[in-house]
């Protein structure tokens, strides 16, 4: 005979499997966010969203997130025209972290950098620490002229 669950396990079973979205934000009301290109896989981005990105996201299929430094919402691609089409999201398995799958508007850079992922340089071992080895390094705008000097 099994005993029956606790709450906390049933909850955990519910979030792990159940079909009812339940975003966990951290203390700063935030759930974090992997953005990866949905034609070739590659990762592009990591940023956070709020409960207001999220929802924006979800009813534009536009992807939104939280601007920690600038505590502001901004839709990606406002200034630079990449903006991302969202063409599939997914929650993790205890649903405090999302993958998004996007198409890049314009030039398909993802990067405020210019450049089409954020993850443009390789840490590398490097005597007894470590260095960046710069790959995928191309820049596809000029951040200068679309940001301003």
């Amino acid at each position: 005979m099994t005993s029956p669950a606790s709450p906390s396990h049933t909850h955990d079973h519910d979030v792990e499997e159940g079909l009812a979205f339940a975003p966990k934000f951290d203390r700063d009301g935030l759930i974090a966010a992997i953005v990866t290109d949905a034609a070739g896989g590659g990762v592009l981005m990591f940023a956070y969203m709020n409960a207001d990105a999220l929802k924006a996201t979800i009813d534009t299929g536009v992807a939104h997130f939280w601007s920690r430094s600038r505590k502001a919402l901004w839709r990606k691609g406002e200034t630079s025209g990449h903006e991302m089409t969202v063409e599939e999201m997914r929650v993790d398995c205890d649903q405090d972290a999302l993958w998004l799958r996007v198409r890049v508007a314009g030039t398909g850079a993802a990067c405020h950098t210019g450049r089409r992922s954020c993850f443009y340089r390789r840490v590398e071992p490097a005597d007894g620490g470590a260095s960046l080895a710069m790959v995928d390094g191309d820049r596809l705008f000029d951040p200068r002229v679309t940001y301003g000097a």
